[in-house]
């Protein structure tokens, strides 16, 4: 269970104030796979930092009876000075689990050969990405936060990635985010949409993309 109460998330933009996060409060579904939707700018990837406890809310909280994982894609989860094998390790101490099956897991699955033994600050976005998704997966979370990250790599690697989303969604929830509607449709199985700092929760996934791309045409019309 995550329940968002009370939630404010502003920031200064050229001297104005912007309130992304507008006194937002909901209960998330256990077990479920949500898509979180929105426009550019909406505050998807604010409020998922917000949840995973990586950025403070100006008010409000986020109550959770569960462990939440960092957002998967999110660039901040490591030290660039560090190799990958030196922040798979840092990560398993910070999360209690086996610093040598992880490293064997990740290494496995994020198929970076070599680079896995250099600074992370030589990696590429993709690199990154795949090292932060295996990362996520070889730790067991009851929530799981995924931003954009399983469009990383070639079919074959986007296959296993959403093989592996499937496999841990058998016992686990996840809020992702992504700007591809087909992604979306086949990870997840209902919806929250956010616009004007409000969260619209929908049962069925497709409703919340029909709404997501309703909300987006008529952005358009006005613009």
């Amino acid at each position: 269970m995550v329940r968002i109460e009370n939630l404010v998330k502003s920031f200064r933009v050229r001297g104005h104030k912007k309130v992304v996060i507008n006194n937002l409060s909901m209960e998330l579904p256990s077990g479920r796979s949500l898509a979180l939707l929105g426009r550019n700018g909406a505050g998807k990837s604010t409020l998922l930092q917000i949840i995973a406890g990586t950025l403070r809310p100006d008010s409000g909280q986020i109550v959770s009876d569960g462990s939440i994982s960092w957002p998967v894609g999110f660039a901040g989860s490591f030290h660039a000075n560090l190799t990958g094998v030196q922040n798979i390790r840092f990560i398993a101490r910070v999360y209690g689990v086996d610093s040598d099956e992880l490293c064997a897991f990740v290494r496995d699955f994020a198929e970076l050969g070599n680079h896995f033994y250099m600074p992370v600050r030589s990696y590429s976005s993709g690199m990154k990405a795949r090292l932060a998704f295996g990362a996520s997966m070889g730790i067991h979370f009851d929530t799981y936060l995924v931003d954009e990250v399983t469009a990383v790599g070639d079919a074959v690697f986007r296959e296993k990635s959403r093989e592996l989303f499937q496999d841990r969604m058998k016992s686990s929830s996840a809020i992702l985010v992504s700007h591809e509607m087909g992604q979306v449709r086949s990870f997840c199985d209902s919806g929250i949409v956010l616009s004007d700092g409000q969260l619209q929760y929908f049962d069925d996934v497709n409703d919340a993309v029909e709404a997501h791309l309703e909300l987006i045409s008529r952005h358009k019309a006005n613009h």
